[in-house]
C-alpha cells in the first residue's frame, strides 16, 4: 500500500502543478496523514494551501465553522459531516479542491457506527461529492486505506474537472477564465 501511496501522491503533485490548481484539507480520521503525504514530496507549496486537523465535534464546529446541527442530527461520522468539512475548508481557504475525511477507524463502535466506516468528500467550485468506504482492517491499515482512497477520489474528481477545462483555458490560483 505504501508504494501506491507515494505514486498516488505523486500524481496529484504533477496535475495540480500542471493547472495551477489549489488544494486544501480537512481531516478527522486520518489525523492529518494525507496532510503529511502531500507535503512530504518537495514542491507540494506550489498548491497545497492548508491542511486542518478536526478531530473533535468542537474542533469542526469551532475551526471549520460545521454546523452544530448537522453534527447533532447526522453525527461526525456521516457523509452530511464530509461534506460540510470539505466546503467549509475550501471557503475558508479559498482553493479549488479541498478533500476531507471523518469516520471510525476502530477498534469501538463510535455514535452507533461500525469500525471501518469512512466518509470522504471533495468540493471545488459549485460541487461537492462524497464517498463512504466500509474498511476492514486494522486501525493502523484502515487509516492507510482512507488515505489512499481519499487522494484516489481527490485524483479521479480533479482529473475529470481537468478534461473539461476549455483547451486555450488560463489557470490562476484561485480561478479559471478563458483567454482572449
Amino acid at each position: 500500500m505504501k508504494k501506491q501511496l507515494v505514486e498516488t501522491t505523486e500524481k496529484i503533485h504533477a496535475l495540480f502543478k500542471q493547472h495551477g490548481f489549489t488544494l486544501s484539507v480537512a481531516e478527522s480520521c486520518t489525523g492529518g496523514f494525507i496532510s503529511h503525504l502531500i507535503t512530504t514530496l518537495p514542491g507540494a507549496s506550489n498548491f497545497f494551501e492548508a491542511g486542518v486537523v478536526s478531530y473533535s465535534a468542537d474542533a469542526k464546529k469551532s475551526l471549520l465553522r460545521v454546523s452544530p446541527d448537522y453534527i447533532a442530527k447526522y453525527g461526525v461520522v456521516s457523509e452530511q459531516n464530509a461534506r460540510e468539512m470539505a466546503e467549509k475548508v475550501r471557503r475558508l481557504t479559498k482553493t479549488d479542491y479541498s478533500l476531507s475525511t471523518t469516520g471510525n477507524l476502530g477498534p469501538d463502535v463510535l455514535e452507533g457506527k461500525e469500525r471501518g466506516l469512512i466518509y470522504v468528500a471533495v468540493s471545488t467550485r459549485g460541487k461537492t461529492a462524497a464517498k463512504e468506504l466500509r474498511l476492514k482492517g486494522t486501525r493502523e491499515e484502515n487509516r492507510e486505506e482512507a488515505a489512499l482512497l481519499s487522494l484516489q477520489f481527490l485524483l479521479d474528481i480533479a482529473e475529470k474537472q481537468e478534461t473539461r477545462q476549455p483547451k486555450n483555458a488560463i489557470y490562476d490560483r484561485h480561478i479559471c477564465k478563458k483567454s482572449s
